[in-house]
């Protein structure tokens, strides 16, 4: 027991993307199924602060400034905590937003990282994956911020005249920033479809510049 756990430690040292890659692909998962309670929104209040605090720890590993991320971080997850205890609305835009750009320079971090030389590693290639989802998730929360400032930035079939929830705007985020299409989640005021382009001009040079970077590196390592 005790070598295996030692193996484990090893593991996570030797690939931090890795487990920054599983955390946001269990929260993929989690969302959806806690959203819309109050249960589900204290639960979902204690993964973004896990999130936050995994991704802060990671960004130590990169070319980026502990400092910057623990000054976004640090804040959002007080808001955090305080919407989850005291039921305070007024902060979602504020928290958000911190979050947003939280994820956002964790995200280019990680970027400077993969591109810091000219060899292709194991964790960077899960770093690849991690700075995907990170992209995904800060566009997500600048979504939120947009839908507080312009009220029905964003229409769906279902219900069009509601908010969108956080799990709707996930699912249009990573729609956007892969390009395999909209869904039925659909920006309709000027600053949503604003960002929404933005978001795809991100993806595409995303794949276009850093991952075939790291696909032509692999192969010219084989």
């Amino acid at each position: 027991m005790q070598l295996r756990h030692l193996r484990y430690l090893a593991l996570t040292r030797r690939h931090p993307s890795a487990i920054l890659l599983l955390v946001q692909l269990a929260g993929l998962l989690l969302y959806p199924l806690l959203d819309g309670t109050q249960a589900g929104r204290l639960t979902l209040s204690a993964f973004g602060v896990a999130v936050l605090v995994v991704t802060t720890r990671m960004v130590r590993r990169t070319p980026g400034l502990t400092w910057v991320s623990a000054c976004l971080a640090l804040p959002a997850i007080v808001m955090l905590v305080l919407q989850a205890v005291f039921d305070l609305p007024a902060l979602l835009p504020w928290s958000a937003a911190l979050e947003a750009l939280f994820y956002f320079y964790a995200a280019g971090s990680l970027v400077a990282y993969m591109m810091e030389d000219a060899r292709a590693t194991t964790d960077e290639l899960f770093a690849a994956g991690a700075t995907f989802t990170l992209l995904a998730w800060a566009f997500t929360y600048a979504f939120v911020v947009v839908q507080v400032i312009e009220p029905g930035s964003f229409m769906a079939a279902l219900n069009p005249e509601q908010p969108r929830s956080w799990t709707e705007l996930m699912f249009l985020s990573f729609a956007l920033l892969s390009s395999t299409g909209i869904g039925d989640v659909i920006p309709v005021r000027p600053l949503a479809r604003g960002l929404a382009s933005l978001e795809m001009l991100v993806g595409v040079m995303y794949l276009a510049v850093v991952v075939s970077r790291l696909v032509g590196l692999t192969l010219l390592r084989r």
